[in-house]
């Protein structure tokens, strides 16, 4: 939920601090997972003064720029040199100095320094609008009255608007949080508990409404009162459909709203102050002056405002003319009644819908809209034509117009509050705390509840209509917490509990031991969300992919069928701010599908490393992260895991270089290089290397491992090296493969320590430096027999991959 401070602080009855505001909403349960500024125009044009062109000359050495000097209140004229045709003495403008920084509307933020122009000196600039981000013309510089003030801030002239944002985590049963008031409510119930006076949410104004004539009435007929108890509307007519004003707009976009026009604006502007969803119909679309709110046959079409056209369930509320239907009803409109720039008259709709048919409708044809979020909870019943009444007083601020009927309200069954009885035992019993009777009954009336009777141990109340979530007396405790502060439970000086000792299954322990080494080698555990974006996969990867069917948003649609782009996501995350040498692993599952109810789960361990291997110390320099890097680290885990005999073999793939990981004649996995076309869809600018390790396939053999002991070798262990030249396209587990070949039961270990390619080797060569390592349990190995276990791996290295012994 997006919070804006300006406008919630329009509710508040004393102005908060956004710091000490966001731990007040944080205390009440209202968790601020993110504070952050909000400017119409990048930087708010700070640093930006008004200046007075002085003097205006010809550059001498350019036929396009003008030498001129500007007064920006400071004893000395700056020197500036500018491009633009229209610049003049005498005009007003707007001046960067040196030491600002300009947001262009595109491009990247500069800041001015001394510079030459073609020989002569300039001290910063007199801007257009495009290169401050006030528009986007570069037709010449701004133009600016002549009563302004030279060393002015351009700020105080132009007013850019500017906030603090609110991200608030809001868990999915605080429907009355859902808006500004609600946020509003919470936080002046706090403030009345701890200052212990009443303070009050300072309402909208609603007052003064009347109609102003009858000349367009629309009746109204409610069919299903199942799923519409209640149904509202009024008529506007002589209205003229334009943009908003910049208020209204600021206020929108400033929530991450896109301003439509003035009409629908309001309605998405009262949605998010009051938490109640309006709908406007074009007046002239209602044919027979009459709206019938009913359900239709099944499969009856109808286009809604996407220009799609959808079949509908016999569930599906809509709203009629007596000709069609016009409207899924608190879920999306239609494409032919909606408001246009041609209208002159709308219907104006407040209702309250049965959140089981809204959701089943919302869900079926995948419309997840705000107004539907907010029906399927549930909204406050009891506000529909009060806030009806409101929006209409706006429209008419913004747009003109007449109220041109009296309201219609259908509601032929009245909703009773809900009455729970709260006993105070129980209270201390759930919450820890003994609470006087006086403070809870502050809280509650605080919130808007209504004290229906007490007794010695027990408080009857009505619950308010915009609280559905409080059904039961644990809901009223919880709401009594949030309101003394969540972070003022009192914690117990002893806890007595009767652990539970339960061995970890020898998956657990792997993971365990894995992480735990990892971590030991300066690795970073990451987690990330099994639920990604369509987007980052091919077509040929999305069709065995699992689709969701109720995604909360557009960009989480599928569960992930690989773990590389949500690992990228989180690199990209951190380099962003500015943490440049990474090395992450992550324990996660993929998904897949072979048709509806045929689904697969595979656990996978992940190592992801990009940057340096570490920071630039005076001791030494950090070297770049590579595939050798990422392959050592794998075969250490596995080792880890007491597999040791591992095979990297080389293939290149579509998804980038790939060393294909195999153990025990199974596929364990693969390395990779990722492609560039892949992180620069990420936004990532600098390589990444990642390894993908079954983990399911993994614990099988790990299973499969037997734990055998030996006594350490008491003779010492003889090396060689050997120099071999051989083609240029050898790999060294071609050289591995002959020593295996070979059986040689003396030779332990063998590793390639140097590799070197000359024009001196020949045409196509490279030499190979390997170092082998010989044991013998028994006894003290000779140089006899060590030269002739040498002399059989020289043949077998000319004969097989045609090796020559460099000298």
């Amino acid at each position: 939920m997006t919070i804006s401070y300006k406008w919630l602080s329009q509710y508040l009855p004393e102005t908060i601090e956004p710091e000490k505001l966001s731990k007040i909403l944080t205390a009440i349960g209202l968790e601020v997972e993110s504070m952050e500024p909000y400017e119409q125009v990048k930087g708010s044009l700070e640093g930006l003064v008004i200046g007075k062109v002085v003097t205006c000359e010809q550059h001498p050495n350019a036929d396009k720029l003008k030498l001129t000097t500007v007064n920006v209140g400071s004893e000395i004229l700056l020197k500036i040199v500018c491009g633009a045709p229209n610049v003049a003495v005498g005009q007003t403008v707007v001046v960067a100095p040196v030491g600002t920084t300009i947001y262009p509307s595109n491009g990247e933020p500069l800041t001015m320094k001394i510079a030459k122009v073609r020989g002569e000196e300039s001290q910063g600039m007199i801007c257009a609008e495009d290169e401050i981000g006030l528009g986007n013309s570069h037709a010449g510089i701004m133009i600016l009255p002549d009563e302004l003030t030279a060393g002015m801030p351009a700020a105080d002239y132009f007013k850019p608007y500017s906030d603090t944002i609110f991200e608030i985590g809001l868990t999915p049963n605080r429907m009355d949080a859902m808006s500004h008031l609600g946020v509003a409510r919470d936080v002046c119930a706090y403030l009345t508990h701890h200052h212990k006076k009443e303070l009050r949410v300072k309402q909208p104004n609603a007052n003064g409404y009347k109609a102003d004539n009858q000349n367009l009435p629309i009746q109204v007929t409610v069919e299903n009162t199942e799923a519409c108890p209640r149904y509202a509307g009024v008529t506007i007519s002589n209205v003229k459909v334009t943009a908003s004003p910049q208020w209204l707009q600021n206020a929108l976009l400033s929530i991450g709203l896109r301003p439509i026009n003035n009409i629908v604006d309001v309605t998405n502007y009262i949605l998010h102050e009051t938490g109640q969803p309006l709908h406007a119909f074009d007046a002239a679309a209602i044919k027979g002056k009459q709206v019938i709110v009913k359900t239709l046959p099944a499969n009856t079409k109808f286009v809604t405002l996407d220009e799609k056209e959808r079949n509908l369930t016999v569930n599906d509320l809509m709203i009629c003319n007596t000709e069609a239907p016009m409207c899924i009803g608190g879920v999306f409109g239609g494409l032919h009644s909606g408001v246009t720039e041609q209208t002159t008259s709308i219907f104006l709709e407040s209702a309250w819908f049965n959140p089981t048919f809204i959701r089943r409708t919302s869900v079926h044809h995948q419309l997840r809209t705000d107004a539907a979020t907010r029906f399927e909870k549930g909204v406050d019943i009891s506000q529909t034509v009060q806030v009806l009444k409101r929006a209409a007083l706006l429209i008419k601020e913004v747009a003109g117009g007449d109220i041109s009927s009296d309201i219609v309200d259908i509601y032929p069954k009245p909703k009773d509050k809900l009455q729970l009885a709260l006993k105070h035992h129980y209270l201390k019993k759930l919450s820890g705390k003994n609470y006087h009777p006086d403070a809870v009954k502050r809280i509650l009336t605080a919130l808007g509840f209504e004290i229906v009777k007490e007794g010695m141990d027990e408080l009857w109340v009505n619950v308010p209509y915009n609280k559905p979530d409080v059904t039961l007396q644990a809901d009223i405790v919880e709401e009594i917490l949030r309101i003394d502060g969540l972070d003022n439970v009192e914690i117990p000086e002893k806890i007595t509990i009767a652990p539970a000792v339960e061995t970890l299954s020898l998956k657990e322990q792997l993971r365990e031991k894995i992480a735990n080494y990892l971590v030991g080698q300066g690795y970073n555990e990451i987690l990330t969300n099994s639920i990604t974006n369509s987007a980052y996969f091919t077509e040929r990867v999305l069709s065995n992919t699992v689709h969701m069917l109720n995604n909360l948003s557009v960009e989480l649609n599928v569960l992930r069928p690989n773990m590389l782009p949500t690992g990228l996501e989180t690199i990209a995350h951190n380099l962003n701010r500015r943490q440049g040498n990474l090395t992450l692993f992550e324990f996660g599952k993929t998904y897949h599908t072979e048709g509806v109810g045929n689904y697969n789960e595979v656990e996978h361990l992940c190592i992801y490393l990009t940057g340096n291997t570490h920071a630039d110390t005076w001791v030494s320099k950090g070297k770049p992260q590579d595939c050798f890097h990422l392959k050592g680290i794998v075969s250490a885990v596995l080792q880890l895991c007491g597999i040791h005999e591992v095979s990297l073999t080389q293939a290149t793939e579509a998804d980038g270089i790939v060393l294909s990981i195999t153990a025990q004649k199974q596929v364990l996995g693969s390395l990779h290089i990722v492609p560039t076309a892949q992180l620069q869809q990420m936004g990532i600018k600098q390589a990444v290397f990642a390894a993908d390790i079954s983990f399911n396939t993994l614990m099988q053999l790990v299973e499969k491992q037997r734990i055998s002991y030996k006594e350490l070798n008491k003779f010492p262990a003889v090396q060689r090296d050997l120099a071999l030249v051989v083609p240029s396209t050898t790999t060294y587990e071609q050289l591995e493969a002959v020593t295996k070949k070979y059986r040689i039961q003396k030779l332990k270990r063998m590793r390639l320590f140097d590799v070197f390619e000359s024009d001196k080797l020949g045409v196509g060569k490279k030499s190979m430096a390997i170092n082998f390592s010989f044991e013998d349990d028994e006894k003290t190995l000779t140089d006899k027999e060590i030269d002739s276990m040498m002399q059989k791996l020289i043949q077998g290295f000319e004969k097989e991959v045609n090796a020559e012994i460099r000298k």
